[in-house]
């Protein structure tokens, strides 16, 4: 009977001094669910998402101090997304570098707006106020969209994410050499230019392979065709060279032609002119020689005069009277037409 007593007893002392551990804690103590987080991650397989209804991207990185400034701002804004009518994600550039390089994420933190496809760059501080008005505004339609290669989701970005997601693989496969592994930097660096090399001439020898798979060889007749063309071809361009060129050796011996007609016309004419000039000399000179001849007889008696006055000798008079007419003007005029003469007839032949 005792013994069947004690069990219930102890029991309840039991259950009493549990209870009384736990008013103790106090409620700081307490486990309190963890409130989840509305913001929804988006990486390179759930990103096509963003292409339907609207949403608002924000891209960061854990180590960013002004992302983590603006999370708390972000997670306000997410759970009023529902009354707004709008979705909110976010991308860690750590953890998916294709999305960075797909939206060309040079900046961190940086903000994305997305309207059925349609994207643009959101610049404001990142609050949770300045994001509301954003929205009922609607101030995104005053900012210019990401169309054609800046679109998120052209061809190009496409290309531009394979980049990024290959150089985040390698940064990640380099960190797990230096640092899990604990090899120096500088031989992951001669690692990855060994690779690089081996992986260009693998891709060089899968080109050329590609290429005489499908290189079609031409049969002999067409290629001793196609050669007797060229050969052809530059027979006919060496012809037209050596037309051109006599073309320009008869226009060259024209030109000399026309040159020398000219000279020789030019010659003519100056021997007309100087015939010209002879003549109207021969036609001055007989007026002149009529003059100084009447000269001549004028002076006769007056020096006939002189003499008989002084008594000059008959034989000076008469000598003076015969040299007289000879005078030195005369002379000279008929050595000039001598020389015209003679110069004219060197020129006729």
């Amino acid at each position: 009977m005792a013994g069947g007593r004690c069990g219930p007893l102890l029991t309840t002392l039991l259950v009493a001094s549990v209870v009384a551990l736990a008013a103790t804690e106090g409620p700081d103590q307490a486990v309190l669910p963890a409130e989840q987080s509305r913001v929804q991650p988006m990486t390179a397989s759930n990103w096509t998402l963003v292409m339907e209804g609207e949403w608002m991207l924000k891209f960061y990185a854990p180590w960013c101090p002004s992302c983590q400034q603006t999370d708390s701002e972000w997670e306000t804004f997410a759970k009023n997304g529902e009354t707004l009518q709008i979705s909110v994600g976010k991308v860690d550039v750590i953890q998916e570098p294709g999305l960075s390089g797909r939206f060309f994420v040079t900046t961190l933190p940086a903000f994305f707006h997305a309207k059925d496809g349609i994207f643009r760059r959101y610049r404001g501080p990142g609050i949770f106020e300045d994001l509301q008005n954003y929205i009922l505004e609607k101030k995104w339609q005053s900012v210019e969209p990401l169309t054609g290669w800046k679109s998120p989701a052209s061809l190009t970005m496409s290309g531009m994410a394979g980049l990024f997601s290959i150089s985040g693989k390698i940064w990640h496969l380099h960190n797990y050499f230096t640092v899990t592994l604990g090899i120096p930097a500088w031989c992951s660096y001669v690692f990855f230019v060994i690779a690089t090399l081996l992986f260009g001439l693998l891709m060089g020898l899968i080109l050329v392979i590609i290429s005489e798979c499908f290189y079609v060889p031409l049969p002999r007749n067409l290629s001793e065709h196609s050669e007797q063309n060229q050969k052809s071809e530059e027979a006919h361009r060496a012809e037209q060279l050596q037309d051109a060129e006599e073309e320009k050796d008869d226009s060259n011996e024209e030109e000399n032609k026309d040159s020398l007609v000219d000279d020789e016309e030019e010659k003519e004419d100056l021997g007309d002119e100087d015939e010209a000039e002879e003549e109207e000399e021969e036609d001055n000179l007989p007026g002149g020689m009529d003059e100084e001849k009447s000269e001549v007889s004028d002076q006769g008696p007056l020096r006939e005069g002189s003499m008989t006055q002084e008594e000059v000798e008959p034989d000076e008079a008469e000598e003076d009277v015969t040299e007289q007419p000879h005078s030195p003007d005369t002379e000279v005029a008929e050595d000039a037409l001598r020389q015209r003469k003679s110069q004219n007839a060197s020129k006729g032949p």
